[in-house]
């Protein structure tokens, strides 16, 4: 499968944002975004911004991409789906990338990152319901459990992020019980529970063009 393999810290400094894509380093001072918080290139610098509407629905398009990881034939499949279902297409299109598996275990801070989320999900380290999955864009409804892995519980890298995870939050739609390496998803999240800076509003403008 095609993914992105370049430095994570060029895309929030290509979006003027901290999108967080390096786990605790971005609560660091070693976060490249507040030592260079300028577009990466020669001409960074002095990059302009663009003020055209499609300029700006494309900024704000990838913005949402790159935050979870998706390249762009995925997304636009998550778009199509969210604008097939009942109710406000952008509210859905977020929803539906919550519900990502890779999404929740990094939101319930098994993992520090979405990335490093996607590759513990890819090498069967989570049951969902007592069973194993290991597809990172399995999508969780209200009532799912996800378990780590008996035999996976004393990886460093899951301990460790359950250490930091207190520094992130967990959302109120998921119930963590830490000391059982378990989690449930109590409901869906809707739109006000989203807190992240994204006018999904601008996203369906330009697909619908």
């Amino acid at each position: 499968m095609a993914r992105y393999t370049d430095s994570s810290c060029r895309l929030c400094r290509r979006e003027g944002l901290k999108l967080f894509l390096k786990g605790d380093r971005c609560y660091s001072e070693k976060c490249s975004f507040e030592r260079r918080g300028y577009a990466p290139g020669d001409h960074g610098q002095s990059h302009r911004k663009q003020n055209s509407d499609y300029g700006t629905q494309l900024r704000e398009k990838q913005k949402l991409k790159r935050m979870y990881g998706l390249l762009e034939k995925q997304f636009h499949g998550y778009f199509v789906r969210a604008d097939r279902q009942k109710g406000i297409t952008g509210t859905n299109l977020l929803v539906l990338l919550e519900r990502r598996l890779d999404n929740m275990v990094f939101r319930l801070g098994f993992a520090n990152s979405r990335v490093e989320a996607r590759q513990l999900v890819g090498h069967r380290h989570f049951l969902v319901n007592g069973k194993t999955v290991n597809i990172p864009s399995y999508l969780l409804k209200a009532g799912d459990e996800i378990t780590v892995r008996e035999g996976s519980r004393k990886i460093n890298r899951i301990q460790e992020a359950m250490e930091t995870v207190a520094r992130r939050g967990i959302p109120h739609w998921l119930e963590l019980d830490k000391d059982n390496f378990k989690a449930t998803v109590k409901v869906l999240p809707v739109r006000e529970d989203l807190t992240m800076p994204v006018e999904e509003q601008l996203v369906v403008e330009l697909y619908s063009k």
